[in-house]
């Protein structure tokens, strides 16, 4: 019912189904009437998590609803509804879980190593190169392989096939974490974070706890992904001295996630030092890369800082400095996640013209990530809101691309 309204709008909306006064919700929240009266009117933006968050604890609702994120699960072109569905099956499937057998459903003997691991690289590549119907296909089968992997293997063999199937979680609760299922990718990370226990692999268990820091991130938990950062670092640096790249690329990648967490949290000092550790561990890894599907460098450590500042409000530090990135070396995920944000800034900066450009770039690079991402859906919808007269053409048609307005 309210897919189509702003934040604003659906605070609104939700307020007034409370039955609460716009007084006594700016009080909640500590900010004034007159505040909220704008924000629900669109004269102000709520373009900071950490203020969406609040508002939705204190209306009663999920973070999602305030944020309407759009879903896959309806399926897609590229998807189509059997692959999500299917995808959901396997996570809410617990037979594999009792001491009881499951079938395979393909054959009788369990995948081989090598091709579950050309498996998992597939899926994880698709997710970087932000192909997640193509994704959401594959990982169904791919879960349930690495469960009958994981139970069929014996020795190092079981090590390797649970590390596979942690990686193969993780993609799952990434890509649902995109296309906004955020308590299936709860599941995912959760269910790859005890497959990684298993295996023994550090830098594995410390990719899945970023898995799990982001789901933290989504749900609006932002202490506890604070904290959970902070634990993770701790359990990790005894073999920091000794790390190989992938082990610090995981390392510092983590760090990006909690200045992420804290940023949202309104926290400035966690922030600054999650950035100086993840910018150490950059420095040391000496340049981009890309080990376990990190992306991780000086390159990702900028454009996380620029993403902080824009989280905490800092709109001209998150412009100046997220427009002087040069993200061309990175992953298109990667690019175009950092487009939304430039885009995100130079909108509050009324630079609209330059933004819908960005924006339309983005969705060149990536279709399926901007068309599913709630950070371009609140974009249009503001733009759209803000147009006197008709919007330009290719607003128009970007809107319609995004199902805000009907292609009729």
């Amino acid at each position: 019912m309210t897919e189509h309204l702003t934040i604003g709008e659906r605070v609104a909306w939700y307020r007034r189904r409370r039955g609460l006064s716009q007084q006594v919700l700016a009080g909640l929240v500590g900010r004034t009437a007159d505040w909220l009266s704008k924000a629900e009117n669109n004269r102000i933006e709520l373009d900071r998590l950490s203020v969406v968050t609040a508002l939705a604890e204190a209306l009663g609702v999920s973070l999602g609803d305030l944020l309407a994120e759009p879903t896959l699960m309806e399926g897609t072109d590229n998807s189509g509804y059997r692959g999500a569905s299917a995808l959901c099956e396997v996570l809410m499937d617990y037979t594999w879980f009792t001491s009881l057998p499951a079938p395979l459903h393909h054959d009788d003997e369990p995948p081989a190593l090598q091709d579950l691991r050309a498996d998992v690289e597939g899926v994880l590549d698709a997710y970087q190169t932000s192909r997640y119907g193509f994704a959401t296909r594959r990982l169904p089968l791919l879960l349930a392989e690495g469960l009958a992997a994981s139970r069929a293997y014996s020795g190092d063999d079981q090590e390797e096939a649970h590390a596979l199937l942690a990686l193969a979680y993780q993609g799952a609760a990434m890509v649902l974490g995109k296309v906004g299922e955020p308590e299936l990718a709860w599941m995912a990370a959760d269910r790859g974070l005890a497959a990684a226990q298993h295996s023994g692999r550090s830098a594995v268990t410390g990719s899945l706890v970023r898995a799990v820091t982001h789901c933290l991130l989504s749900t609006g938990r932002f202490g506890a992904a604070v904290e959970l950062v902070n634990h993770a670092a701790a359990a990790m640096q005894p073999e920091l001295s000794d790390a190989d790249d992938t082990y610090l690329s995981v390392y510092g990648t983590l760090f990006l996630a909690g200045a992420m967490a804290a940023a949202r949290a309104g926290d400035r000092q966690s922030m600054r030092t999650f950035l100086h550790e993840a910018d150490e561990a950059a420095q040391r890894l000496g340049a981009d890369a890309n080990h376990l599907w990190t992306a991780f460098g000086p390159t990702n450590v900028s454009v996380h800082r620029a993403a902080a500042a824009g989280e905490l409000g800092d709109i001209q530090i998150a412009t100046d400095l997220g427009m002087r990135i040069d993200t061309s070396g990175m992953p298109v995920e990667r690019r175009v996640r950092h487009g939304l944000e430039v885009a995100r800034s130079l909108s509050a900066w009324n630079r609209t013209d330059e933004a819908v450009a960005v924006l339309l770039e983005a969705e060149r690079n990536a279709p399926e990530q901007v068309r599913h991402h709630r950070l371009s859906q609140e974009l249009v919808i503001g733009w759209i809101r803000g147009t006197r007269g008709r919007p330009s053409r290719p607003l128009a048609d970007l809107a319609r691309r995004l199902r805000i307005v009907s292609s009729g």
